[in-house]
């Protein structure tokens, strides 16, 4: 399977949610500022204003950046783009562009250069520069546990032969089932494995050597199971307590999680819709 395959689903899947994500919050801004008593943190203003507030007179604090942060947020920005560049297969897209086939040694050292070029530029001591970096490093140490647990049961389920009784247990139940149903199937079973596990390189680790050989005893395109696990995991690490973007987020808002959930779950609702609509008509096509 190529790394093409399936593309015009998922991009399907990302313009038409984008757009729907717009208008449910363009629409709800609009509600609030008509009547700011329909905000779901409306109890919640007057604390939040003096969070928010700046003095006294509850301006905002205007931030101006220095030259130097300015060159250190390019270098972030940076960052991320070389690493884009290096794991992007180009050849395999017919672009004109060599390709540096970049996994994670590479994306490893990539990262620890910008980190310590960041460091120079911000005029950092070595012991500051050390100390920061594995403060950084610790928070990602949760999803490295993960991804080498989730390697480990792979390993157990293929050496004791579950994996092979876990595909025949499925072959058995789906043989019959049409590619646009297997595809539906896969996106709801791959919804609360996306909850147990919110690491979407542990879920994949998991997940992905038991169902894309499905997908073959099924009869269906292996790139609709890419999608089925891609949007399920993006959906679920919408809403998912456990995700530090979300919670962190909410956090730094100031907007209570059981208030979040009360704002977004029509939205997380049509996104499940559109994902089945688009994956059954990936199949049917």
């Amino acid at each position: 399977m190529g790394l093409t395959d399936g593309i015009v689903a998922r991009l399907v899947i990302l313009v038409v949610g984008l757009v729907m994500g717009i208008w449910f919050v363009l629409r709800y801004a609009e509600r609030v500022r008509r009547d700011p008593t329909k905000s779901l943190v409306y109890d919640m203003k007057e604390s939040n204003e003096r969070q928010f507030a700046a003095g006294t007179d509850g301006d905002a604090a205007e931030v101006i950046l220095t030259s130097r942060q300015k060159v250190i947020l390019s270098l972030f920005g940076g960052a991320f783009v070389v690493m884009v560049y290096g794991v992007i297969p180009w050849e395999d897209l017919n672009i004109g562009l060599p390709t540096l086939w970049w996994w994670f040694p590479e994306m490893t050292a990539s990262f620890l250069l910008f980190a310590i070029l960041i460091g120079v530029v911000g005029k950092m001591k070595e012991g500051e520069l050390t100390t920061t970096f594995v403060d950084g490093a610790r928070d990602l140490l949760g999803v490295a546990l993960i991804i080498g647990i989730a390697r480990g049961i792979t390993v157990v389920m293929n050496n004791g032969l579950i994996t092979d009784t876990v595909l025949h247990w499925a072959e058995t139940a789906l043989g019959d089932v049409s590619e646009a149903g297997f595809a539906i199937v896969m996106y709801l079973l791959f919804l609360p494995l996306s909850f147990l596990i919110p690491s979407s390189s542990g879920l994949a680790t998991v997940a992905m050597p038991i169902m894309a050989p499905l997908a073959d005893f099924a009869g269906a395109d292996r790139s609709l199971v890419v999608t089925a696990y891609q949007s399920a995991s993006g959906l679920l690490n919408l809403i998912t307590p456990t995700s530090a973007v979300v919670m962190g987020g909410l956090a730094i808002a100031r907007v209570p999680y059981g208030k979040y959930l009360r704002f977004v779950w029509p939205l997380i609702l049509a996104f499940a819709v559109l994902t089945i609509i688009v994956l059954a008509l990936g199949a049917a096509v």
